[in-house]
């Protein structure tokens, strides 16, 4: 049975921090810090909760803490097709909607595709109908060779910024899913040796063959910053830009030529599996 001492330990330690570093940032005693974690003293809910702030524990494993800590847990977790998030869907559909003619993705916490906008769909013309069966992984979907990954023609350095990202998560999360997918892709797969593709003054960009030409585009993450619910705190956005004029034409093309960029949504929402 897993105590709220046991769990406050293991983040503490995962944030690498000291009972001392804890205690001075949660204005409380080092010795209390140790009761705590030892089980010698019960936090009530609202130390609870400013210790898991400390440590940037993810509101998901908040509840988690104060549920083992004899509470109720505090964030809901709403379904983003129920009724009362329908403010979300809809700012969510607007930021889709604004961004084209450019690529741009919701994913969750474990990196399922929520939603997409139709320039999304052009990239997807060639990948193997078994990726996209719901829910459809953002992860799996680059890096299997089934998927994007043939026409990624800087390969090396793009799974090398995912296998960071991915790291980083892992470490702040401690999701097990996102363990397993880390060991998928990156973890039994030894470094790269990178090909030296010309980087940008401000970022990597990613590098598509597509058509028999290159588009070559940037990312940016886009995240709810003062969420209160579970499921609006692990979504982000994903939104792509083009690397240089000649991308931006293409994909300006795309637009006028190609059919669906109307809808907020492409055919990945339609595959979609629960958030």
């Amino acid at each position: 049975m897993e105590t709220v001492g046991g769990l406050l330990r293991g983040w503490r330690q995962a944030r690498r921090l000291s009972q001392l570093d804890l205690a001075l940032a949660a204005d409380v005693s080092q010795r209390y810090v140790s009761l705590v974690e030892t089980g010698r003293s019960n936090p009530s809910a609202a130390m609870v909760l400013r210790l898991a702030d400390c440590l940037e524990v993810p509101l998901r494993e908040r509840n988690r803490l104060l549920v083992a800590a004899g509470f109720a847990p505090k964030y809901r977790e709403r379904l983003l097709d129920g009724p009362d998030m329908s403010a979300v869907r809809d700012a969510l559909a607007r930021i889709l909607r604004a961004h084209e003619p450019y690529p741009a993705l919701i994913v969750d916490r474990r990196w399922n595709i929520v939603l997409a906008n139709a320039p999304v769909d052009f990239f997807l013309a060639n990948v193997d109908p078994a990726l996209l069966s719901p829910p459809v992984n953002m992860v799996r979907l680059g890096f299997d060779p089934r998927g994007l990954a043939p026409r990624i023609l800087n390969l090396p350095e793009v799974r090398a910024l995912f296998r960071a990202r991915l790291s980083r998560q892992l470490a702040k999360t401690g999701d097990p899913e996102i363990g397993a997918l880390y060991d998928e892709f990156f973890a039994h797969r030894e470094p790269e040796a990178l090909h030296g593709t010309p980087p940008l003054d401000v970022a990597v960009p990613m590098i598509f063959s597509f058509q028999d030409r290159r588009v070559s585009l940037i990312s940016t993450i886009t995240t709810f910053g003062t969420a209160q619910d579970v499921t609006l705190e692990e979504l982000s956005i994903e939104s792509y830009y083009p690397a240089d004029a000649e991308s931006a034409e293409i994909l300006r093309a795309l637009a006028e030529t190609g059919s669906g960029t109307g809808e907020a949504a492409s055919t990945v929402d339609a595959r979609r599996g629960p958030a």
